[in-house]
């Protein structure tokens, strides 16, 4: 499966004064949206992200543990030590998901309430695992699409990412033990086991020259 990511800048920022615990932070707006073309050429059906949103919520968001980032991380894995907020909900509206997410008071999530403070803007990235259906200049969400989040917070959600979207979707990402490992490196340490006491130095180093070239 890809690692696809989608950006949008349709959010706002709430601050609410609560008695005796200071300010609290929440961003709100589209988190998601389905049936329609977006810039990086890619459609969602609205019931294949209908579906999993609704999986989403009772996993996760209803549960207290639908985490979001700063910045723009690079797999499908939430990384709990670059957490900055949490979502606490997510509805349809129409072909539209309306999220909300309270910032938290965590390393990240105070840059973000610092970065609001100071007037900047931001937008919202989805990131999550599936496969593509490509037809003509169009590529279709399949059904085993997976959400890793609803929302990570980005600073430059209009910039061209032509780049980082071309990396990331050359990567083919497996389900191993329950977490998603990219299959070059699964097939690089399956290599590795395989192999005989007497190959086995001469597999590692093969495994890392392949390494290697990936990433000159």
């Amino acid at each position: 499966m890809k690692l696809i990511k989608e950006h949008t800048e349709s959010v706002k920022y709430l601050v609410e004064e609560k008695l005796g615990k200071g300010k609290e932070y929440f961003i709100e707006g589209v988190f998601l949206q389905s049936n329609l073309k977006n810039r990086n050429g890619r459609i969602y059906p609205v019931e294949i992200l209908d579906n999993e949103v609704k999986r989403y919520n009772d996993e996760y968001v209803n549960k207290n543990r639908a985490f979001g980032e700063l910045g723009h991380p690079d797999s499908p894995t939430i990384n709990l030590d670059r957490v900055s907020h949490m979502i606490k909900s997510l509805r349809r509206e129409g072909d539209n998901f309306i999220g909300k997410a309270k910032i938290m008071d965590t390393p990240y999530g105070k840059i973000v309430k610092s970065l609001i403070d100071e007037g900047a803007t931001l937008g919202v990235s989805s990131r999550g695992m599936g496969s593509l259906d490509k037809k003509g200049d169009v590529s279709f969400v399949g059904k085993d699409f997976t959400l890793a989040t609803a929302a990570d917070i980005v600073a430059d959600p209009s910039a061209p990412n032509a780049f980082v979207e071309g990396v990331m979707e050359s990567k083919e990402w497996v389900m191993v033990d329950g977490k998603f490992v990219e299959k070059d490196l699964r097939e690089m340490q399956a290599n590795i086991r395989r192999a005989s006491s007497k190959n086995l130095q001469e597999a590692k180093v093969r495994a890392f020259q392949s390494f290697l070239s990936k990433i000159k």
